[in-house]
């Protein structure tokens, strides 16, 4: 009778272990789903290289969730929108918006913006080195009418400014091109549109011998981690917001509070500030919506991309360099990473 009597509490202790497993297999089942698994992803990268590294961040997420991605392609501007409209290609992280408003048209009836990979702190403006800017007290782009101030950043002779600029298809190239134009500059300046990293680098070795620089960027960008604003160099204001039709309506947006570096506090910089965001095709997202979950959820702190590309300009710039860079990052942010995992898998269930 004893023994007998037992065997109803170990059935019940059989059947709450049996449950505990089962629980746990459920819990381990989700955390290793594979919703991406059998689906390839046609990924883009734009032809600048400050992106590569979040770029990477990004793929090797989608991977983790199973997705087999195809690239990251390089691809100037209006050929991924265009791509990414009809399907051709999937998606990129590299939408810089307002700047990207004029590609809109061509993406918006098969393509949508998800997510943001950083809000609000991407800059765009003008630099010239601080030494020259304080021996003549350079300080806003108007001062380039004057003949006598374009002359010192003259590097090919014609008497010109010597603006390092953006190439050919760049977003940025239309608001250098508007502000030469509103500005009343194109008599004493030169806009250089070669490759940018190139430029840059000649600007750079131009500092480094003691002589007048004045260029364009973009942050996040290596070019601030090379030539420190505030120590190296210094961003200067526009004379008045004068926007391109891409984005006019973001006027307030073109002067930036704490911008270090700058002139003036709050600084006219004469760009809306951007955020970063995934462009992706919409067919694409509705099939698979733990990308789209991922998307949504996932960002990337800018001071992160500013020393990454820092390691890229001191020469780890590889393609497994900068893969490498994106798998650290996520082993040292496994937690927040995680947690975007599952809430992409989640989505799919």
């Amino acid at each position: 009778m004893t023994a007998f009597g037992r065997l109803p509490r170990l059935s019940a202790s059989v059947a709450a272990a049996a449950l505990c497993f089962a629980a746990a297999t459920t819990v381990a089942s989700a955390q290793d789903a594979q919703p991406g698994e059998g689906v390839t992803i046609n990924m883009a990268q734009p032809t600048w290289d400050t992106g590569y590294f979040y770029t990477q961040i990004y793929k090797q997420m989608l991977e983790e969730l199973g997705y087999e991605v195809a690239g990251p392609s390089a691809l100037d501007n209006p050929i991924f929108y265009q791509s990414v409209a009809q399907g051709d290609m999937d998606l990129w992280v590299d939408g810089w918006f307002p700047l990207h408003n004029t590609y809109e048209e061509t993406f918006s009836q098969g393509a949508e913006k998800v997510g943001t990979v950083a809000a609000g702190g991407a800059l765009e403006g003008y630099l010239i080195d601080k030494a020259t800017a304080d021996e003549h007290g350079i300080d806003n782009l108007e001062d380039f009418k004057d003949p006598e101030i374009a002359a010192l950043f003259d590097r090919d002779g014609d008497g010109k400014a010597d603006l390092v600029a953006c190439p050919p298809g760049w977003g940025c190239e239309v608001g250098i091109e508007h502000h030469l134009d509103a500005y009343g500059l194109r008599d004493t300046v030169n806009p250089v549109k070669a490759g940018y990293n190139a430029s840059m680098a000649d600007a750079v070795a131009a500092y480094e011998a003691g002589e007048p620089i004045f260029f364009y960027t973009w942050t996040p960008n290596w070019t601030v981690n090379v030539l420190k604003p505030g120590e190296d160099v210094v961003w200067i204001e526009v004379p008045e917001i004068d926007l391109p039709e891409s984005t006019k309506g973001l006027e307030d947006a073109a002067t930036m509070a704490g911008v270090e570096g700058c002139v003036n506090d709050p600084c006219q910089l004469g760009f809306p500030a951007n955020d970063l965001v995934p462009v992706a095709n919409s067919e694409f997202l509705e099939a698979n919506p733990a990308a789209r979950a991922l998307l949504e959820a996932a960002s990337v702190p800018l001071d992160d991309v500013f020393a990454q590309n820092a390691k890229m300009y001191e020469g780890e710039n590889s393609e497994a360099d900068v893969a490498r860079h994106a798998a650290e990052w996520i082993e040292e942010n496994r937690a927040q990473v995680d947690e975007w995992l599952t809430a992409a898998r989640d989505a799919a269930s």
